[in-house]
This record gives structure tokens, sequence and C-alpha cells, in this order.
């Protein structure tokens, strides 16, 4: 049996789906009675220092974001930065802003976990 092969936008969905129910998982785990604050450190430091892929979750989310706005670049009607602005600051606001809050709150949480 053969059926048609998914379209870009179907696979995205697909994909977002399972980022989904995997970014839920992380939340129900956040939710346990047990956790502790050295394991909610560790865990914090998964969202950033994740070795595959590397620099974690929160720099392959801002990566995607980066791809997102250069592709903009080269199709927004004027060339004017309309689509492909936002998209940098929105990369730069999670490595630069989001990433280094979950880092303070690591440290806060367990300072000797630090590698």
């Amino acid at each position: 049996m053969t059926g048609q092969p998914r379209t870009r936008l179907e696979r995205v969905r697909a994909s977002v789906g399972i980022a989904s129910l995997a970014l839920q998982q992380i939340e129900d785990d956040l939710r346990a009675d047990d956790v502790d604050q050295e394991e909610l450190a560790a865990i914090l430091r998964e969202l950033i220092e994740d070795t595959d892929p590397p620099d974690g979750f929160l720099a392959s989310m801002a990566q995607l974001l980066t791809t997102a706005a250069r592709r903009a670049e080269q199709i927004e009607p004027d060339r004017d930065g309309d689509a492909s602005c936002p998209l940098h600051e929105a990369a730069t606001l999670i490595t630069d802003d989001a990433g280094q809050r979950l880092i303070w709150s690591a440290r806060a949480l367990h300072p000797h976990g630090d590698s």
C-alpha cells in the first residue's frame, strides 16, 4: 500500500506534534513531587547543554528560527526586513536571554552542577 507523499507542511506539522509531545513529557516530569533542586537544575541544564544535538534544545530552536529568517530574507517582497528581522531577534532572545536565564536558574538551584 503506497500513499501520497506528505507535503512539506504536513511533515512540519508532524514534527511539531512530536516535539510538543516530548515537551509535554518534560513538563510532566517537572511536575513530579519528588523533583528536588539538584534534579531540577540538571533538567534545566539539559535544555541548554544537551549533547545531541550539540548545544541543546534552545540552541536548536534558535538555529531553526535563524534558518527561517535567512529564507525570509530571500523571499520577503521588498527585502525590507519586515519578516526576517523579527525572526533573527527571536533567535537572539532565545539564546542570549532565555538561555542565560536558564543557566542562572540552574546555578541558583545547584551551583556545583556546572560542568
